[in-house]
Protein backbone atom coordinates (compact mmCIF):
# COMPACT_ATOMS: atom_id res chain seq x y z
CA UNK A 1 0.00 0.00 0.00
CA UNK A 2 1.04 3.36 -0.82
CA UNK A 3 1.74 5.57 2.33
CA UNK A 4 -0.78 8.35 1.95
CA UNK A 5 -2.20 10.23 5.43
CA UNK A 6 -4.84 9.79 8.11
CA UNK A 7 -8.22 10.47 7.00
CA UNK A 8 -8.90 13.54 8.31
CA UNK A 9 -12.25 14.25 10.92
CA UNK A 10 -13.11 10.40 9.91
CA UNK A 11 -15.56 9.95 12.55
CA UNK A 12 -17.83 13.14 12.13
CA UNK A 13 -17.29 12.77 8.47
CA UNK A 14 -18.90 9.26 8.67
CA UNK A 15 -21.52 10.57 11.19
CA UNK A 16 -22.53 12.75 8.70
CA UNK A 17 -23.01 10.25 6.07
CA UNK A 18 -25.39 8.49 8.17
CA UNK A 19 -24.89 5.03 6.49
CA UNK A 20 -27.38 2.83 5.68
CA UNK A 21 -25.81 -0.90 6.21
CA UNK A 22 -27.25 -1.51 2.67
CA UNK A 23 -27.25 1.47 0.98
CA UNK A 24 -24.64 2.81 -1.86
CA UNK A 25 -22.11 5.33 -1.06
CA UNK A 26 -19.28 7.13 -3.06
CA UNK A 27 -15.74 8.06 -1.79
CA UNK A 28 -14.98 10.80 -3.91
CA UNK A 29 -11.44 11.10 -2.89
CA UNK A 30 -10.01 7.67 -2.73
CA UNK A 31 -6.40 8.92 -2.00
CA UNK A 32 -5.14 6.03 0.85
CA UNK A 33 -8.37 4.32 1.04
CA UNK A 34 -8.56 5.61 4.74
CA UNK A 35 -12.20 6.68 4.70
CA UNK A 36 -13.41 4.41 2.41
CA UNK A 37 -11.70 1.13 4.58
CA UNK A 38 -14.41 2.64 7.76
CA UNK A 39 -17.16 2.90 5.11
CA UNK A 40 -17.02 -0.40 4.09
CA UNK A 41 -16.92 -1.80 7.89
CA UNK A 42 -20.46 0.04 8.11
CA UNK A 43 -22.29 -1.33 5.49
CA UNK A 44 -23.53 -4.56 4.91
CA UNK A 45 -23.47 -7.56 2.50
CA UNK A 46 -25.67 -5.44 -0.27
CA UNK A 47 -23.76 -2.23 0.65
CA UNK A 48 -21.83 -0.85 -2.44
CA UNK A 49 -18.89 2.02 -2.35
CA UNK A 50 -17.28 3.54 -5.45
CA UNK A 51 -13.97 5.33 -5.34
CA UNK A 52 -12.99 8.24 -7.23
CA UNK A 53 -9.59 9.19 -7.61
CA UNK A 54 -7.63 10.45 -10.83
CA UNK A 55 -4.31 10.06 -9.02
CA UNK A 56 -2.55 6.42 -10.73
CA UNK A 57 -0.50 6.08 -7.62
CA UNK A 58 -3.85 6.27 -5.54
CA UNK A 59 -4.71 2.49 -7.48
CA UNK A 60 -2.05 0.83 -5.49
CA UNK A 61 -4.32 1.03 -2.45
CA UNK A 62 -7.13 -0.58 -4.17
CA UNK A 63 -9.37 -2.49 -1.71
CA UNK A 64 -10.11 -6.12 -2.47
CA UNK A 65 -13.60 -6.19 -1.63
CA UNK A 66 -16.50 -7.40 -3.87
CA UNK A 67 -18.79 -4.44 -2.44
CA UNK A 68 -15.93 -2.21 -3.47
CA UNK A 69 -14.98 -0.14 -7.38
CA UNK A 70 -12.21 1.91 -8.09
CA UNK A 71 -12.84 4.47 -10.20
CA UNK A 72 -9.73 5.53 -12.11
CA UNK A 73 -11.42 9.48 -12.92
CA UNK A 74 -11.74 13.13 -10.84
CA UNK A 75 -14.87 13.27 -9.30
CA UNK A 76 -16.17 16.08 -11.88
CA UNK A 77 -16.69 12.50 -13.44
CA UNK A 78 -19.47 11.59 -11.36
CA UNK A 79 -22.97 11.05 -13.10
CA UNK A 80 -20.85 9.52 -16.14
CA UNK A 81 -19.27 6.25 -13.64
CA UNK A 82 -22.20 5.95 -11.99
CA UNK A 83 -23.75 4.82 -14.93
CA UNK A 84 -21.53 2.73 -16.30
CA UNK A 85 -21.87 1.30 -12.99
CA UNK A 86 -25.67 1.21 -13.80
CA UNK A 87 -26.16 2.96 -10.62
CA UNK A 88 -29.03 5.67 -10.63
CA UNK A 89 -28.98 7.00 -6.83
CA UNK A 90 -26.92 7.06 -4.40
CA UNK A 91 -27.39 7.21 -0.66
CA UNK A 92 -24.28 9.10 0.38
CA UNK A 93 -21.15 11.01 -0.88
CA UNK A 94 -17.68 11.64 0.80
CA UNK A 95 -15.09 14.16 -0.52
CA UNK A 96 -12.36 15.32 1.04
CA UNK A 97 -10.96 18.06 -1.28
CA UNK A 98 -6.84 19.23 -1.60
CA UNK A 99 -3.76 17.36 -1.83
CA UNK A 100 -2.99 14.31 0.18
CA UNK A 101 0.01 13.90 2.32
CA UNK A 102 1.01 11.57 -0.43
CA UNK A 103 1.20 13.92 -3.18
CA UNK A 104 3.27 16.47 -1.18
CA UNK A 105 5.91 13.79 0.17
CA UNK A 106 6.08 12.03 -2.97
CA UNK A 107 9.17 15.24 -4.07
CA UNK A 108 8.91 14.44 -8.04
CA UNK A 109 5.60 15.53 -8.02
CA UNK A 110 6.37 19.50 -7.35
CA UNK A 111 3.27 19.93 -4.96
CA UNK A 112 5.92 20.95 -1.90
CA UNK A 113 7.65 24.47 -1.25
CA UNK A 114 10.07 22.31 1.31
CA UNK A 115 11.33 20.23 -1.97
CA UNK A 116 13.25 20.81 -4.93
CA UNK A 117 11.51 19.04 -7.74
CA UNK A 118 10.54 20.10 -11.66
CA UNK A 119 7.51 21.92 -11.86
CA UNK A 120 4.50 19.82 -12.16
CA UNK A 121 1.33 19.36 -10.04
CA UNK A 122 -0.48 17.47 -11.70
CA UNK A 123 -2.99 15.24 -9.79
CA UNK A 124 -3.64 13.59 -13.42
CA UNK A 125 -0.25 12.61 -14.42
CA UNK A 126 -1.59 11.92 -17.95
CA UNK A 127 -2.73 15.46 -19.02
CA UNK A 128 -0.90 17.85 -20.87
CA UNK A 129 -0.73 21.01 -18.75
CA UNK A 130 1.63 21.07 -15.53
CA UNK A 131 3.25 24.45 -13.60
CA UNK A 132 6.35 24.09 -15.84
CA UNK A 133 3.79 25.31 -18.81
CA UNK A 134 1.76 27.64 -16.86
CA UNK A 135 4.67 29.37 -15.44
CA UNK A 136 6.97 29.64 -18.79
CA UNK A 137 4.04 30.22 -21.24
CA UNK A 138 1.25 32.00 -19.44
CA UNK A 139 1.40 36.03 -20.18
CA UNK A 140 1.95 38.54 -17.45
CA UNK A 141 -2.01 39.26 -17.26
CA UNK A 142 -2.99 35.90 -16.94
CA UNK A 143 -0.48 34.90 -14.19
CA UNK A 144 -1.48 38.08 -11.95
CA UNK A 145 -5.05 37.08 -12.26
CA UNK A 146 -4.31 33.65 -11.32
CA UNK A 147 -2.58 34.57 -8.54
CA UNK A 148 -4.89 37.27 -7.06
CA UNK A 149 -8.08 34.83 -7.53
CA UNK A 150 -6.62 31.69 -6.62
CA UNK A 151 -3.47 32.57 -4.59
CA UNK A 152 -5.51 35.78 -2.69
CA UNK A 153 -2.21 37.11 -3.33
CA UNK A 154 -2.10 41.08 -2.94
CA UNK A 155 0.79 41.82 -4.45
CA UNK A 156 0.32 39.48 -7.72
CA UNK A 157 1.40 42.09 -10.01
CA UNK A 158 5.05 41.98 -8.89
CA UNK A 159 5.35 38.55 -8.53
CA UNK A 160 3.95 37.82 -12.10
CA UNK A 161 6.24 40.88 -13.96
CA UNK A 162 9.30 39.07 -11.93
CA UNK A 163 8.79 35.62 -13.54
CA UNK A 164 8.07 36.88 -17.45
CA UNK A 165 11.40 39.21 -16.84
CA UNK A 166 13.13 36.42 -15.74
CA UNK A 167 12.26 33.48 -18.02
CA UNK A 168 12.82 35.92 -20.47
CA UNK A 169 16.59 35.57 -19.32
CA UNK A 170 16.48 31.97 -19.03
CA UNK A 171 13.54 28.78 -18.42
CA UNK A 172 12.05 28.33 -14.76
CA UNK A 173 12.35 24.69 -14.70
CA UNK A 174 11.87 23.89 -10.61
CA UNK A 175 10.29 24.45 -7.51
CA UNK A 176 13.29 25.99 -6.12
CA UNK A 177 13.54 27.89 -9.17
CA UNK A 178 10.67 29.83 -9.11
CA UNK A 179 10.88 30.05 -5.11
CA UNK A 180 14.45 31.71 -4.99
CA UNK A 181 12.64 34.01 -7.67
CA UNK A 182 9.95 34.71 -5.23
CA UNK A 183 11.39 35.22 -1.92
CA UNK A 184 13.17 38.75 -2.25
CA UNK A 185 9.87 40.10 -3.23
CA UNK A 186 8.01 39.20 0.39
CA UNK A 187 8.53 39.58 4.30
CA UNK A 188 10.88 37.16 5.81
CA UNK A 189 8.22 36.70 8.60
CA UNK A 190 5.51 35.72 5.99
CA UNK A 191 7.56 34.07 3.50
CA UNK A 192 6.38 30.68 3.70
CA UNK A 193 2.56 31.73 3.27
CA UNK A 194 3.06 33.44 0.47
CA UNK A 195 4.79 31.31 -1.00
CA UNK A 196 2.28 28.01 0.10
CA UNK A 197 -0.70 30.72 -1.57
CA UNK A 198 1.53 31.01 -4.58
CA UNK A 199 1.66 27.22 -5.14
CA UNK A 200 -1.57 26.62 -4.08
CA UNK A 201 -2.85 28.73 -7.08
CA UNK A 202 -0.86 27.24 -9.76
CA UNK A 203 -1.84 23.70 -8.30
CA UNK A 204 -5.41 25.01 -8.92
CA UNK A 205 -5.01 26.30 -12.41
CA UNK A 206 -3.36 22.91 -13.76
CA UNK A 207 -5.86 20.89 -12.15
CA UNK A 208 -8.66 23.27 -12.89
CA UNK A 209 -9.66 22.38 -9.37
CA UNK A 210 -12.09 24.89 -8.40
CA UNK A 211 -14.60 24.25 -12.40
CA UNK A 212 -14.03 20.29 -11.16
CA UNK A 213 -15.69 21.06 -7.44
CA UNK A 214 -18.49 22.81 -9.20
CA UNK A 215 -19.45 20.25 -11.50
CA UNK A 216 -18.67 17.63 -8.57
CA UNK A 217 -21.39 19.28 -6.47
CA UNK A 218 -24.15 20.00 -9.35
CA UNK A 219 -23.88 16.25 -9.99
CA UNK A 220 -23.75 14.75 -6.39
CA UNK A 221 -26.70 16.74 -5.54
CA UNK A 222 -28.51 15.35 -8.93
CA UNK A 223 -27.50 11.78 -8.28
CA UNK A 224 -28.32 11.40 -4.39
CA UNK A 225 -31.95 10.35 -3.13
CA UNK A 226 -33.85 12.19 -1.04
CA UNK A 227 -32.95 11.99 2.39
CA UNK A 228 -29.01 11.10 1.46
CA UNK A 229 -26.19 13.30 2.45
CA UNK A 230 -23.21 14.56 0.98
CA UNK A 231 -20.36 15.09 3.53
CA UNK A 232 -17.29 17.50 2.09
CA UNK A 233 -13.91 18.53 4.00
CA UNK A 234 -12.50 21.94 2.48
CA UNK A 235 -8.92 23.01 3.10
CA UNK A 236 -9.04 26.46 2.08
CA UNK A 237 -11.45 29.18 1.68
CA UNK A 238 -12.23 28.97 -1.99
CA UNK A 239 -13.48 25.73 -1.68
CA UNK A 240 -15.17 26.27 1.36
CA UNK A 241 -17.13 29.14 -0.02
CA UNK A 242 -17.98 27.36 -3.02
CA UNK A 243 -19.59 24.36 -0.80
CA UNK A 244 -21.10 26.59 1.78
CA UNK A 245 -23.26 28.31 -0.85
CA UNK A 246 -24.20 25.49 -2.83
CA UNK A 247 -25.58 23.99 0.60
CA UNK A 248 -27.35 27.24 1.55
CA UNK A 249 -29.05 28.28 -1.65
CA UNK A 250 -28.15 25.51 -4.53
CA UNK A 251 -26.01 28.30 -6.69
CA UNK A 252 -22.37 29.48 -6.09
CA UNK A 253 -22.69 33.09 -6.04
CA UNK A 254 -24.55 33.30 -2.81
CA UNK A 255 -28.78 33.84 -4.65
CA UNK A 256 -31.40 32.00 -3.71
CA UNK A 257 -33.03 30.82 -6.95
CA UNK A 258 -37.03 31.19 -6.64
CA UNK A 259 -40.13 29.47 -8.57
CA UNK A 260 -42.66 31.53 -10.40
CA UNK A 261 -44.59 32.07 -7.10
CA UNK A 262 -41.37 33.22 -5.22
CA UNK A 263 -40.91 29.81 -3.30
CA UNK A 264 -37.30 29.27 -2.51
CA UNK A 265 -35.66 26.24 -4.71
CA UNK A 266 -33.33 24.92 -2.84
CA UNK A 267 -32.15 21.20 -3.53
CA UNK A 268 -30.58 20.57 -0.25
CA UNK A 269 -30.43 21.72 3.53
CA UNK A 270 -27.56 21.73 5.56
CA UNK A 271 -27.40 19.42 8.69
CA UNK A 272 -25.66 20.77 11.63
CA UNK A 273 -23.22 23.37 12.05
CA UNK A 274 -19.07 23.54 10.35
CA UNK A 275 -16.94 21.22 11.99
CA UNK A 276 -13.66 21.88 12.46
CA UNK A 277 -10.61 19.22 14.08
CA UNK A 278 -10.26 18.92 17.73
CA UNK A 279 -6.93 20.06 18.68
CA UNK A 280 -6.41 16.41 19.64
CA UNK A 281 -6.50 15.65 16.01
CA UNK A 282 -4.20 18.32 14.72
CA UNK A 283 -1.61 17.49 17.12
CA UNK A 284 -2.14 14.17 15.60
CA UNK A 285 -2.40 15.29 11.97
CA UNK A 286 -1.09 18.47 10.90
CA UNK A 287 -3.36 18.15 7.61
CA UNK A 288 -6.15 18.56 9.72
CA UNK A 289 -5.53 21.89 10.62
CA UNK A 290 -7.41 24.49 8.36
CA UNK A 291 -9.62 21.40 7.36
CA UNK A 292 -13.55 22.50 7.66
CA UNK A 293 -16.11 19.73 7.40
CA UNK A 294 -19.80 20.46 6.19
CA UNK A 295 -22.81 18.31 5.95
CA UNK A 296 -26.07 18.46 3.65
CA UNK A 297 -28.91 16.52 3.10
CA UNK A 298 -30.84 15.80 -0.54
CA UNK A 299 -34.67 17.84 0.03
Amino acid sequence: MTQYHNPVLLQASLEGLHIRPNGIYVDATFGGGGHSRVILDRLGKEGRLLGFDQDVDALANNIEDSRFDFVAANFSHLTQYLKYHKIDKVDGILADFGVSSHQFDTQERGFSIRTDARLDMRMNQSQDLDAHKVINTYSEDKLRMLFFAYGELKNSKTISRTIVEAREEREIITTMDLIELVKPLVPKRIENKILAQLFQALRIEVNDELEALKSFLIQANEVLVQGGRLVCISYHSLEDRLVKRYFQTGSFDGELEKDFYGNPIKPLKKIGKLIIPSSDEVKENGRARSAKLRIAEKI
